[in-house]
């Protein structure tokens, strides 16, 4: 099963998507297909940053969140989240929140992290990650 972060998503809805994205995509049943609040949080941020807000909302609402279950930030990815930080920031690698919250999210659910930014991900200890953007 699968959380797909935010780049994965916005890939998505380019005016084009990644073909290879797409075909992986199309082999996995939409109920191993997962997003996080955080992510909808950063499109809608996005969104409302763009020249065409409603469109991009109404993307959001129509297509995207009903092809996906939305996990949000419970007490296991905070835990997970908080124990994370830590032992990144000892290490002198700080790391984005919201990645931070991702991952946690990612880590908690027991989900393999779908991101194009797999060297960023690739520095929290445990998480499963692929780059379908390749």
């Amino acid at each position: 099963m699968y959380l797909f972060d935010t780049d994965i998503i916005s890939n998505i809805f380019k005016k084009h998507p990644s073909p290879g994205l797409l075909a992986r995509l199309a082999e996995i049943p939409r109920n191993e297909q997962h997003i996080s609040t955080i992510t909808v949080s950063e499109i809608v941020y996005g969104a409302c940053k763009s020249s065409r807000p409603d469109y991009h909302l109404a993307n959001l609402q129509n297509i995207l969140l009903p092809s996906v279950t939305i996990l949000g930030f419970d007490s296991g990815a905070a835990y997970a989240c908080g124990r994370i930080r830590a032992e990144l920031e000892r290490a002198g690698t700080p790391f984005a929140l919201a990645d931070l919250e991702i991952a946690a999210i990612a880590l908690a659910s027991g989900l393999v992290l779908v991101t194009g930014n797999s060297r960023h991900f690739d520095r929290v200890p445990g998480l499963l990650v692929e780059n379908w953007l390749l």
